[in-house]
């Protein structure tokens, strides 16, 4: 076997630059299916530590993913408003330990903004309940002498450059439409956060006092005419805020987590849902799975065009060496051996172009990965194989021996006389 090996290899190098195109296909085809399996693996793990100890989510009466995804991921946007009056209430009731309410619309650069109290600083959690750590600085007061404090996420600190006691200014809405900016209204930046692999990284927070100022001299989305508030006179008015997008609330025991949320949903005075971070989860990923077998099926139509670019090069290759395998024969080597012989060559091909592929996958992580953490928020990183990749690479492996026993058996086939015969 050791000497069908060398010969398969030796063999397999005289013809490297036909089988080099083959190795590409699969090796494309291994990163692939790779990449998408870490990415899914790291998406999946990134949206479901994107918050922990949180019992409930709680908004406008719509769809429990649009909640999850405005409210946590900052994707989209709430059908309506909820009351303060409201939470007040539901923040009474025995069973609830804590609400920290939250405002989004606002943006800076394209990153969102996001109106709360300081409790969010030791409330939210993520990944295997984790408090968030501030990298330098401190959190904002959410009085009025530190009515324009802001605590950055570390990704916008790091693409943006941003340090302690610089001055930003925020945008209305997404920010795309020119003039609506809030300009007048500086914030000074008085806290980095710590990396999380989340959300939080691409997020400017503000407190609920501040978003009302900035909104006193606008109406309907635009700034009202001839009406203009400095922002020290902006320090006299009431800002207690009426009006939040969301609120995110801990239980005493998780035990009354179903009698909270029915408690809710049964709420007179406005229309609310209350959605666990969980059940809402496991909607979202059967929303995109479809999307996720879709990728993977063309991942894997990929493989298989490049397990038959093997077939049909090996295959075509057949005719221009039967007077060697012929030789072969004559010198000992048996049906058996020209069998494996040419399997051997598949196989050390397939091989190749995993390692390739495998290879091309890691340097992918590395070189996009702070990019993708950056616009997208998904921390990809550098790990030990999972099981399911280890049965990507298997069946990769498996599938190209498979595919080589085919021109495999048409050699075992061939006589040694058809071989030696001239053709014409």
């Amino acid at each position: 076997m050791k000497a069908l090996l060398g010969l398969a290899t030796r063999s397999a190098w005289n013809r490297r630059g036909t089988l080099a195109l083959v190795v590409f296909s699969i090796a494309l085809s291994t990163l692939l299916l790779l990449s998408f399996e870490r990415m899914r693996n790291d998406i999946r793990e990134s949206f479901s530590q994107s918050v922990s100890g949180t019992d409930l989510i709680v908004g406008a009466r719509t769809g429990a993913v649009q909640l999850m995804l405005y409210a946590v991921f900052h994707v989209g946007g709430a059908t309506n408003n909820i009351r303060m009056s409201s939470l007040q209430a539901i923040a009474k009731h025995r069973a609830v330990d804590w609400v920290v309410p939250i405002s989004l619309g606002d943006s800076h650069h394209g990153r969102p903004v996001l109106g709360t109290t300081p409790e969010f600083f030791t409330r939210f959690l993520y990944g295997e309940r984790q408090a968030l750590v501030l990298a330098q600085g401190r959190a904002f007061r959410g009085d009025l002498d530190d009515l324009y404090g802001a605590v950055i996420g570390a990704e916008v600190a790091q693409s943006l450059g941003y340090q302690l006691g610089q001055h930003i200014t925020l945008s209305h809405g997404a920010g795309a439409i020119p003039g609506a900016e809030h300009a007048d209204k500086p914030f000074t930046i008085v806290g980095i956060l710590a990396p999380t692999g989340t959300p939080v990284d691409r997020t400017v927070h503000v407190s609920l006092e501040a978003i009302e100022a900035i909104h006193l001299d606008w109406g309907g989305g635009a700034p009202i005419p001839g009406l203009k508030i400095a922002p020290e006179q902006a320090r006299k008015f009431d800002l207690a805020p009426k009006q939040v997008t969301a609120a995110l609330i801990g239980l005493k025991n998780r035990v009354a987590v179903f009698a909270v949320q029915r408690a809710v949903a049964d709420y007179g005075d406005e229309a609310l849902m209350a959605v666990l971070p969980g059940v809402a989860l496991d909607e979202l990923w059967d929303v995109v799975g479809i999307g996720e077998r879709a990728l993977l099926g063309m991942s894997a139509m990929v493989a298989l065009v490049s397990l038959a670019g093997l077939v049909a090069v090996v295959l075509a290759g057949l005719n221009e060496r039967r007077r060697e395998l012929a030789v072969l024969r004559a010198v000992g080597a048996g049906p058996r051996h020209v069998l494996w012989l040419l399997a051997g060559e598949g196989a050390l091909v397939t091989l190749l172009g995993a390692l390739i592929g495998s290879l091309l996958a890691v340097l992918l992580i590395v070189a996009a990965g702070p990019w993708i953490q950056g616009r997208f928020g998904i921390a990809l990183k550098l790990s030990a194989p999972t099981a399911a990749q280890w049965s990507v690479l298997a069946s990769i492996m498996a599938a190209g021996l498979l595919a080589s026993l085919v021109p495999g058996w048409r050699a075992y086939r061939l006589s040694l006389a058809d071989g030696l015969s001239p053709r014409t």
